[in-house]
Formats: structure tokens, C-alpha cells, sequence
């Protein structure tokens, strides 16, 4: 029995071990970004909001469809004393009843804001204390049409446009989260590609130190340099290990945030591709603003807003018009009552005094006229459409600050674009002039200080490429957010 539990144990603990290590994963930013999209918690709940729209919009699209519902008592049992009042004065007497009835209707929504609908009634009443049964039956057809529907306020379109316009807005929203999340995972990704990079210059900045650290060592041995020469260069060697550390852990609290931001699994280990290429992008200012006019939901939104005001001040407009609306219907109604009669032959004899009895028919027209109302309802109308005019206004400035916006991000772009092109340049210099120094180190014919100026000259040409490179990024990706057109591609955003 040991020999099979030990193994099992072992197999338990060394799969528990796995989970807990979690996987490896080498990303690039695409990947990073489908990641996001997938698993963080800003997209699933965006997402989740999506559907909650969708749902409105079907639930107000269903509102115009059939509807049918059954009612049914089976049975309703009553026993009370009830009071008659005659000529004789007041009077107390039992009651017991066992009724059956039911109740299906037809409704028909119209888009006219009106409805029709067909009523079915059977209800059958036992009263046990005197043995009798009256069984009641009841076709009825109407329609219910308030007319001023046709030139007020159509509660049923006015509802699925709104539900319409909200599902639109839903799903500009998901998109501009979309492109957010986007942007902010490209931030997080080359903020971890900088702390990345920067450990390396670090290591690599310690390899050439300890070089130097050996070099002047042999040559102080040798008695070719002072003493203090050679202590600067132990000095030197100790500081690049400590920024190479410090580096490390900046890098490994960032890959957390990272983590975190993307929605893994956080005892997931991962590097990012490292490949600093990039594709040089020449945006034309006003094409980039008239993408952005187009597309940008705060424009959209805005009309949106002045499209849902004008139903508000059509709505507030028809509390006090003249109100109007047509009733009719068209009824068979069959009745029994008899003594120790059942459930069938009552519900029987019903049914022949229904197809038998004449139809009932009946048509109404209602009008209602407002008379009064000191003129409260025209202030609630006049400030309703003074609110209109107010987000007019605000459509306007969000136009012109968006036109401002765009124009400053691509002028922010093509900067980044140039100092990039020339930051590449001075890292081509600087890389030849260390050589040189450190050839020239060798050679004696210069100091440790010299040599230690020319290197920190090449790790400041490394890091400032590098933010370089990570802003022109961020500026291609700022813009695509900002105007739904991805200019590196060439391809809208849909």
C-alpha cells in the first residue's frame, strides 16, 4: 500500500509545484493587446455593459410583438356571512362559493401607439349553499388608439429610439475603452521594454566596468597608473552593480503592475520582445482632424444627447395639447345559471346562450382639452429647449477642442519621429567614440576618468534612444485613440 501512496504523493506535490510556478510567456505588444482584450477586468465589464444595452435594445424592439397571457383560478373557494338590506330592514345570511375561471388575452402593440387585443373570459361559480351554478363566457375585440400619437408624443418610437441611440452609444463606448486599453497596455508594455532595456545597458554597462576595473588593475600592479586611479575604477565597478540590482527590482515590481494590468496569472513569468523597429509615420494634420470629427464618440455622443432633448421637449410639449383617443369593441357574452347543475353542462349551456345571444358592440371617442395652467407647462418647454441650445453649444467646443487636441498630437508625433531619427545617429557616434576612448585606455594615453566620461556618454545615448523610440510609439498609439484611424496600417478603426 506504501509503494502506491509515496508515488502519488510525489506525482500531488510536483503538479501543485507547476501550478504554482505558472507558465512563461514571451510577449510582444500585439500579443499583450489580445491578452487585455480577453481577460482584464476593465474590457469584461465593459463587455458585460455591451450586452446589457443589446439586451434593452431587443426588450424594447419585443415591446412591438404579441403578447399573450393566461390567467387561471382553480379554484377560489369562499365561505362568508354577507349583509342584504330590503324594505324589512337588514338582514345576515351565509355564503359558500367555489369559482373556476380563466382569463387569456391577445395584445397586439401597433406602432401607432395603440393596441389590439382579444379577450377570452370563462368563469364558472358554484354557490353551495343554494345548490345553483352561473357560468359566465366572454369573447371581446377592441382597439385602443389615442390619437394624439399622430401629432404629440409616440410613447412606443420614442422608447426604441431611445433604446436604439443607448446601444449606439454602448457600442462607441466599448470601442473607445478598446482603443484606452490599448493605449494603456502599450504604455505599460514599453514602460517594462524601458526598465527592461535599462537592466541591460546595466549589465552591460557592469561587463565594460569590471573590463576596466581588470585592465586598471593589472596596470597599477604593473605601476602604471596612481593608486587612486585604480580605487576610482573599484569605486566605479561597485556602482555599476548597485544600479544593475536597483535595475532588477524596478523591472520586476513593473512586470507585477503589468501582470496585473493584462489579467494573468500573476506567478506567471514573462519577457517582452525586445526589437526596437519601427515604421516611420507622416500624418497630414487635417486629415487626422476630419478622422477625428468623424469619428470621435464625444461628437456622437453630443448628438445623441440633442436627439434624446428633442424627445424630451416633444414629451414635455405634449403634457398639455389637446388629447384625444378612439375605444371600440366588438363582444359575445354567453350566461347559465341552473339548479344542481355541473361544471360541463353549465359551461354547455353557456356556450349555446353565447353563439345564440346577439353581439355587443361599442365605440368611444374621448377627448381631453387643457383649460389652465398659468403657464407652467410653456416654462417647463422653454427651459428645455433652453438646455438644447446649451448642448449645441457644448457640441461646438467639443469640436474645436478636439480640432486642437488632434492638431497638437500630430505635431507631438512627427517631434518624436525626428529626435528618434537623430538620437539613433548619436548612439552610431557614441558607440565608435567609446571604442575609441577604450582603445586609447589601453593604450595609456588616457585616464580612468576619461574613460569612465565616454561611458556614461553611451549609456545616456542608449537610454535617451530608447525613450525616444518608446514616445514615438506612444504617439502613434495616442493618435489612434484619438482619431479611430490607425495611420500606421492605414486602415480605420471600426
Amino acid at each position: 500500500m506504501k509503494k502506491i501512496i509515496i508515488p502519488l504523493l510525489l506525482i500531488l506535490c510536483f503538479t501543485t509545484t507547476q501550478a504554482q510556478e505558472g507558465q512563461h510567456r514571451h510577449l510582444s505588444l500585439d500579443e499583450s493587446i489580445d491578452i487585455a482584450k480577453e481577460k482584464s477586468y476593465t474590457m469584461l465589464k465593459l463587455k458585460q455593459s455591451a450586452k446589457q444595452a443589446e439586451y434593452d435594445l431587443q426588450s424594447a424592439t419585443r415591446s412591438l410583438k404579441t403578447n399573450i397571457d393566461l390567467t387561471l383560478g382553480l379554484p377560489t373557494y369562499s365561505d362568508r356571512v354577507s349583509e342584504w338590506r330590503d324594505s324589512l330592514g337588514v338582514s345576515y345570511y351565509s355564503e359558500k362559493q367555489l369559482e373556476i375561471s380563466g382569463d387569456l388575452t391577445v395584445r397586439q402593440p401597433l406602432p401607432t401607439d395603440g393596441s389590439l387585443y382579444i379577450t377570452n373570459t370563462l368563469s364558472s361559480i358554484d354557490d353551495m349553499r343554494r345548490d345553483v351554478r352561473s357560468t359566465y363566457a366572454r369573447t371581446r375585440i377592441g382597439l385602443e388608439q389615442p390619437l394624439d400619437a399622430f401629432y404629440g408624443y409616440n410613447r412606443i418610437r420614442s422608447t426604441l429610439k431611445r433604446a436604439k441611440l443607448a446601444h449606439e452609444r454602448s457600442q462607441k463606448s466599448l470601442k473607445r475603452e478598446e482603443l484606452n486599453l490599448v493605449y494603456n497596455v502599450s504604455s505599460a508594455y514599453y514602460n517594462l521594454l524601458q526598465l527592461q532595456e535599462s537592466s541591460n545597458i546595466a549589465l552591460l554597462n557592469l561587463e565594460r566596468q569590471t573590463e576596466a576595473y581588470e585592465m586598471s588593475k593589472n596596470k597599477y600592479a604593473a605601476g602604471l597608473i596612481r593608486e587612486v586611479d585604480a580605487l576610482q575604477m573599484e569605486v566605479d565597478l561597485a556602482e555599476a552593480q548597485s544600479n544593475y540590482d536597483m535595475s532588477l527590482l524596478n523591472q520586476e515590481a513593473s512586470v507585477n503592475r503589468f501582470k496585473e494590468l493584462l489579467g494573468i496569472n500573476l506567478n506567471d513569468s514573462i519577457t517582452l520582445e525586445n526589437k526596437l523597429d519601427y515604421n516611420v509615420v507622416i500624418v497630414d494634420p487635417e486629415i487626422a482632424v476630419n478622422y477625428a470629427l468623424k469619428n470621435r464618440l464625444e461628437i456622437r455622443e453630443q448628438d445623441i444627447q440633442l436627439e434624446l432633448q428633442k424627445l424630451s421637449i416633444k414629451q414635455q410639449k405634449s403634457q398639455r395639447i389637446i388629447k384625444a383617443s378612439i375605444n371600440a369593441h366588438f363582444e359575445q357574452i354567453g350566461y347559465d345559471q341552473g339548479f344542481k347543475r355541473n361544471f360541463f353542462s353549465s359551461t354547455g349551456k353557456s356556450y349555446r346562450n353565447y353563439k345564440d345571444r346577439p353581439a355587443n358592440y361599442g365605440v368611444g371617442f374621448t377627448i381631453s382639452i387643457p383649460i389652465l395652467d398659468w403657464g407652467e407647462n410653456r416654462s417647463r418647454v422653454r427651459a428645455a429647449e433652453s438646455q438644447l441650445k446649451e448642448l449645441e453649444y457644448s457640441k461646438i467646443e467639443t469640436e474645436r477642442s478636439i480640432e486642437t487636441e488632434v492638431m497638437n498630437l500630430v505635431a507631438n508625433l512627427n517631434s518624436n519621429l525626428k529626435r528618434l531619427q537623430l538620437l539613433e545617429k548619436n548612439v552610431n557616434v557614441a558607440e565608435k567614440s567609446f571604442e575609441i576612448t577604450r582603445q586609447r585606455y589601453s593604450d595609456g594615453d588616457i585616464n580612468s576618468e576619461s574613460l569612465a566620461l565616454e561611458r556614461n556618454r553611451l549609456n545616456t545615448a542608449y537610454t535617451s534612444r530608447l525613450s525616444a523610440y518608446i514616445n514615438y510609439q506612444l504617439s502613434i498609439a495616442d493618435l489612434m485613440r484619438k482619431t479611430f484611424y490607425d495611420f500606421e496600417n492605414n486602415r480605420e478603426i471600426e
